[in-house]
Parts: structure tokens; C-alpha cells; sequence
């Protein structure tokens, strides 16, 4: 039986985050994603919900303060870049709280928690489709990107360039590690601290580089480990 799911979370790359993790665990279900504390109220009146990922500061009503006006509400997992509010989401029974950017291995420990109370444990799909998308927020709108689209990622800086086949270059401001979380492993690898690529888009590769879109990206001392899961992914 699948556990309905509600995302309160006002950022939406936060929210992106989160429902491209919950596509790939089969046991829930993602009944509906809101902005704000009253979005939810309705969410709540609409849907039979088990669980809810909910942000703290939010405009209108923060997080915490918005559980506290639920009669009966459904658990809660905290998904905040704040560490202050730890103490106060735990004393309202939270089943967990989480720091941004949220990992996809993190929040299936947190919904694992729930197990002590009889929901059967959650596992992640073994295997991620190249169907699946990612939203980023570029040229102050959001920028849908198919997996299957990206070639590689270059760190510059504080911001990301994400190469694409067939499009221009897309900079993203976020850290490569914070992206790195964001994209399925099964599909991409980091093999430098500035660079994650696709592993389908991989052409050759030695123990010193990887050539893909006709470039050399080198591969890192720190990431020469990642060579066997090229080899391995890539059947090169």
C-alpha cells in the first residue's frame, strides 16, 4: 500500500528536489506540492495524507507554526536549509529533519524512521529511466531538463554550466556538490570537483580522462575510484 505524500515548500527548486526523489521510490505517492502553509490547509482537506515534507520559513506562517494548528496532523518530515529549529520541529513529534539540498539516500533513511510505527520500509528503484527531467532556475524562470539531455556539468565558481545536446549552455547558480545530490547516480558520475558527466554520453575513457562532446574532461586524483563505475555503466 502506497503512503500518500504533500510537499509544503516555497522554493521551487527545493520542491524539485523532492519530487524527483519520491519518483524514484515506488511505496509513495505524491498526492500534491504547495507554496505555502494554506495551500496545504486545502491539500489536506483534499487528500488522505500520510506524510508531508514541509518547509519552516515559508511566508504567511512558518513551518513549525503551521503544524501546530493541525488537529490531526499527518507525520512530518522537516526540509529546511536551517539548522536553528531542529529542537522546536523535534519537540512537535517530527519524524525527521532535513538540511538542504536533501540527498536522495538522506530522505530514505528519514522515511525509513517510519517503520517503528508500522509502514513498510522504503526502498529507492534500482534503476532511474533517462526519461525522468529536472527543473533549474535560469533567466529567472524555470528550465526543464531531460536527463537524457544532459552531456555534462562544469563548475564556475558559485554557478553551474550545464551543457546539452541539441541547446545553448544553461548557468545555473548552485554548487556542483548541491547538483551532484540533485542527479540520479545511476545515470551521471562525478569525475573531478569540477566536473559530473553522463555516463551514456561517455565515448572512450583512460585512467587520466573521459572524452564526451569531443573534449577531454580529466578525471581527478579524488575521483579515479569512479573508473570501475564508468566501466561498469558504459559496457565500453
Amino acid at each position: 500500500m502506497k503512503m500518500n505524500c504533500l510537499i509544503v515548500d516555497d522554493e521551487p527548486l527545493a520542491v524539485s528536489v523532492l519530487e524527483t526523489h519520491l519518483a524514484n521510490m515506488p511505496a509513495l505517492r505524491l498526492a500534491a506540492s504547495c507554496s505555502n502553509a494554506f495551500e496545504a490547509m486545502e491539500a489536506l482537506k483534499a487528500h488522505q495524507i500520510d506524510l508531508m515534507f514541509l518547509d519552516i520559513r515559508m511566508p504567511k506562517l512558518m513551518g513549525q507554526e503551521f503544524l501546530r494548528t493541525l488537529r490531526n496532523p499527518p507525520k512530518v518530515i522537516f526540509t529546511t536549509a536551517y539548522k536553528e529549529y531542529a529542537l522546536d520541529a523535534f519537540e512537535l513529534d517530527a519524524v525527521d529533519y532535513l538540511l538542504k539540498p536533501v540527498t536522495l539516500e538522506r530522505l530514505v533513511r528519514a522515511v525509513n524512521k517510519m517503520t517503528a510505527v508500522g509502514i513498510p520500509e522504503v526502498k529507492p528503484e534500482a534503476v532511474v529511466e533517462n526519461e525522468g527531467f529536472v527543473y533549474f532556475r535560469a533567466d529567472r524562470k524555470m528550465v526543464k531538463v531531460a536527463y537524457n539531455d544532459i552531456v555534462y556539468v562544469e563548475s564556475m565558481k558559485d554557478y553551474v554550466k550545464i551543457v546539452r545536446t541539441g541547446e545553448k549552455p544553461l548557468l545555473v547558480k548552485q554548487s556542483i556538490t548541491a547538483l551532484e545530490d540533485l542527479l540520479p547516480d545511476q545515470l551521471f558520475v562525478r569525475v573531478h570537483r569540477s566536473y559530473i558527466v553522463a555516463i551514456n554520453k561517455i565515448a572512450a575513457f583512460t585512467n587520466h580522462d573521459v572524452e564526451i562532446s569531443n573534449m577531454e574532461i580529466p578525471i581527478g586524483r579524488l575521483y579515479a575510484h569512479q573508473l570501475e563505475k564508468i566501466a561498469r555503466s558504459s559496457n565500453l
